[in-house]
C-alpha cells in the first residue's frame, strides 16, 4: 500500500481567491478532479457524500472527483480555491485506498499555501463561478503544468509539495470504507482493473486470474467493495472517459475504444445510465468551477 501511495501524482488546474455572493448557487456538479477551499470570510453550504457542510472561515474544505455536489451562499462568502488532478497509477486513485475527511480546521501555517498558489498561478484563476461560462480547457492547462516542469523543476517540486501537504491534512489512516483492500487474494485488484480498463475485462477472467470460482470471486468482491466486479469495471470506465473527455480533444469513439468498449451504442447508453447525460453533452456542458 505504501508504494502505491508514493507513487501519487497531482496536477494543478486552477488556484485563486473568489468573493462569492448568491450566484454562487449550483445543482447536480459532477467533476472529474478533486476541488478544495478554504473560506475566509462569510459562510456558505455544501452538499456531497450524503452530508450537508457549513462552510465557516478558518476551515478546509475537500470535495473529492466524480462525487455529486450541490453548493449555495445565501449572503456572501470569501475564499481561496484549488482545483487538481490526481492519480497514483492510470484511473486509480488514492481516494479508492484511504478514507478521507471532508472539513478540517486551518492549521498554522496553512493559509500561506493558499496564498503562495495564487502568487505562484495568477493567471489560474477562475473568472466566472457559472458553470457554464467557464471557457478554459483543462488539456491546455495539465500540458502547462508538463511544460513548467521542463523549465522549471523547483516551481514544479514546490507546486506538488503544497499539494501533497494540503491534501494530506484531510485523509485518514485507514482503507478507503468502499474498499476495504485486505491483504488477502484481492490485494491488488482494484490496480488490475485500472491498468487494463482499455482491454477485456470479464468476471470470470478475473476469477481464473485470483484462482477462484466466478461466484466465490464476486461474492468476495461484493464483500470487500460494496459493489459487483462488473458494475466496479462499468463506473472506472465510465470515470475514465470523463476524464478523458475533460483532458483530451478524442473523437467520442476514440473514447469508447480506449476504455475497452468497442460498441459506441452501448458506451453511450452506459454513460446515461451512469452520469446522466451523453458523452457529447457531457463534454458540452461540463465546466469548473471554484
Amino acid at each position: 500500500m505504501l508504494q502505491l501511495l508514493q507513487s501519487l501524482k497531482i496536477s494543478l488546474l486552477h488556484t485563486g481567491y473568489a468573493k462569492l455572493d448568491t450566484a454562487w448557487n449550483f445543482d447536480n456538479v459532477i467533476s472529474p478532479f478533486t476541488r478544495l477551499c478554504y473560506v475566509t470570510k462569510g459562510s456558505a453550504t455544501l452538499y456531497h457524500n450524503n452530508r450537508t457542510y457549513t462552510l465557516k472561515e478558518g476551515h478546509m474544505y475537500l470535495i473529492p472527483s466524480y462525487v455529486y455536489n450541490t453548493y449555495k451562499c445565501e449572503n456572501y462568502h470569501e475564499q481561496f480555491y484549488i482545483s487538481f488532478f490526481e492519480e497514483i497509477r492510470p484511473g486509480l486513485s488514492i481516494y479508492n485506498l484511504r478514507s478521507f475527511r471532508y472539513e478540517v480546521p486551518l492549521k498554522e501555517g496553512d493559509h500561506l499555501f493558499f496564498e503562495r498558489l495564487t502568487q505562484m498561478y495568477p493567471k489560474r484563476r477562475i473568472v466566472n463561478s457559472d458553470p457554464k461560462a467557464y471557457s478554459h480547457k483543462p488539456q491546455e492547462l495539465l500540458q502547462f503544468n508538463k511544460d513548467n516542469a521542463q523549465m522549471n523543476t523547483q516551481r514544479y517540486l514546490e507546486t506538488h509539495g503544497i499539494l501533497t501537504i494540503l491534501l494530506s491534512r484531510f485523509i485518514e489512516n485507514e482503507p478507503a470504507t468502499n474498499a476495504k483492500v485486505s491483504t488477502g487474494r484481492l490485494n491488488d485488484v482494484l490496480v488490475y482493473i485500472a491498468e487494463h480498463l482499455n482491454q477485456s475485462l470479464e468476471v470470470q477472467d478475473l476469477a481464473k486470474k485470483y484462482h477462484m470460482s466466478t461466484d466465490h470471486f464476486s461474492r468476495l468482491f461484493l464483500q470487500q467493495f460494496n459493489m459487483r466486479p462488473l458494475k466496479y469495471i462499468q463506473t472506472k470506465r465510465i470515470e475514465r472517459a470523463q476524464l478523458l473527455l475533460w483532458t483530451t480533444n478524442h473523437s467520442l469513439e476514440e473514447i469508447a475504444h480506449k476504455i475497452g468498449m468497442e460498441n459506441f451504442s452501448y458506451f453511450s447508453r452506459t454513460f446515461k445510465k451512469i452520469t446522466g447525460t451523453t458523452p457529447g453533452k457531457y463534454r458540452k456542458n461540463q465546466a469548473i468551477t471554484p
